[in-house]
């Protein structure tokens, strides 16, 4: 094994994070000019935005297969090959069924990365950093959110503007492909194929020469690998079952709380209450500034608090915001006042939900299915995730159209309360615990539930 940092192995195995922000938020400031450009009607543009959530779904389901037959690193290096010809191909893209394509590519990387990243970061990190080195992902997600923020507004008096926003991800794609012959392969991985000494050297290395810590993950892995690989049948299995709730929950709430169609569709939003395209995509990048600052506050605290805790305060937060901005679009639609209070209200939304679901939602996903059907558990969840995240992103200019600004923040509002409600009554608790113990967590909790029914 090549020795390398642990911080070096954190942030590069992040690095498909933020190539995942970058490719999912250069379309927002890029649709604006691509409609005018191919003349697009409100369905081609919502399918130009959501073709990269088709690929997405695509590229999570079939990463389950993958992941166990030629390990995270080979996947990581497919995942970045992938990038880099949809983003070339999106940017070169002469009209609307070429960039369709070429960005359903795209989003196959990001279904791979989505579904590998979290539970490889997982796999890698000493069980007291788990929350944090797993929210590592999404703040490579802000950043990379934000950096495409900041060229769409370089870009936007270019005419061909729009190209360069979205061809740009082949850099960070190439970055992440050379990083990625320097990452070592995950230990669980390893000792699967037979490589318990490469095993022990990767955990040697991130546990910092802690030789009882390592022994004891060797020990923990070994008594996990022994059981058989589970399929479909094991992971819909009452065992399970509050697994596969809390990692399809966090999937599904994650989107329909509308999160994404702010990052998708802010600069419409703003110049729909009034601002101008320039001022759109500034106010784009302060909203993309303080995601990143709020993703570090979340990397702080993730060990700290437990994670329904954080779910429940930023559905509450983001929901206040929803209905603050309801109504003052429904009073005062159109003028100045709206036009400020909306920035300040999809600020702290997106501030809420970029320090609680945007993190845990991938963090929940990554570490709360047992081993033998990891794979399937976290391929499943992530292309949940995409295909909730695709069915938002395709409806919400429909939505727009047929109900204004104000109605839709009111749904979306709404469904954050009924998220509350569903994420504190059904969803499990997993900070603090390694893998193993989530696992015991589940068979002990199946246990409890069938001497209840025997009495």
């Amino acid at each position: 094994m090549k020795k390398v940092s642990n911080g070096f192995i954190y942030t590069f195995g992040a690095l498909g994070g933020l190539l995942f922000g970058y490719d999912i938020a250069s379309v927002s400031g890029a649709i604006l000019f691509i409609q005018k450009q191919l003349h697009l009607n409100s369905w081609q543009q919502g399918w130009v935005v959501s073709s990269v959530l088709i690929g997405a779904t695509l590229g999570a389901l079939g990463t389950s297969k993958f992941l166990d037959k030629y390990g995270r690193r080979k996947l990581l290096i497919w995942a970045s090959i992938i990038f880099a010809i949809g983003a070339l191909g999106s940017g070169f893209a002469p009209e609307y069924w070429t960039l369709l394509v070429t960005r359903i590519i795209l989003g196959i990387g990001v279904g791979i990365t989505s579904a590998l990243i979290p539970a490889y970061l997982h796999e890698l990190a000493p069980k007291k950093i788990h929350g944090a080195v797993a929210t590592m992902f999404q703040l490579m997600v802000m950043i990379g959110i934000l950096l495409a923020y900041i060229l769409n507004y370089t870009f936007e008096g270019m005419y061909t503007g729009w190209r360069w926003m979205l061809g740009f991800a082949a850099l960070p794609a190439f970055i992440l492909f050379i990083g990625s012959f320097f990452l070592p392969e995950s230990p669980r991985f390893l000792v699967k194929i037979g490589k318990e000494d490469e095993a022990r050297a990767v955990l040697m290395n991130t546990n910092k020469g802690d030789k009882a810590a390592v022994d004891n993950s060797l020990k923990e892995i070994h008594e996990q690998a022994k059981q058989k690989a589970g399929g479909w049948k094991e992971l819909f299995s009452p065992l399970v079952r509050p697994a596969l709730i809390t990692g399809l929950g966090a999937a599904i709430f994650q989107q329909i709380i509308g999160s994404n169609s702010v990052v998708f569709y802010a600069p419409t939003i703003f110049t729909k209450v009034g601002w101008g395209v320039a001022a759109a995509l500034l106010a784009h990048i302060g909203i993309g500034t303080i995601n990143v600052i709020v993703t570090v506050v979340a990397m702080l605290m993730m060990d700290h608090v437990d994670r329904k805790k954080m779910l429940c305060v930023g559905a509450t937060g983001m929901g206040l915001s929803l209905f603050i901005m309801a109504g003052i679009l429904h009073f005062n639609a159109g003028g100045k006042a709206a036009a400020y209070v909306s920035a300040i209200c999809l600020t702290v939304y997106v501030a809420f939900y970029a320090c609680t679901w945007a993190p845990i939602t991938w963090v929940l996903i990554g570490e709360v299915f047992p081993l033998n059907i990891r794979g399937l558990g976290t391929s499943l969840a992530s292309a949940t995730n995409w295909i909730a995240d695709m069915l938002v992103s395709l409806t919400f200019p429909s939505m727009l159209s047929a109900m204004g600004l104000s109605n839709t923040f009111i749904t979306y509002g709404i469904i954050c309360v009924i998220c509350v409600w569903f994420t504190h009554k059904y969803f499990i608790e997993t900070r603090g615990k390694s893998l193993e113990e989530i696992e015991a967590g589940l068979r002990e909790h199946l246990a409890k539930s069938e001497a209840k029914k025997a009495h």
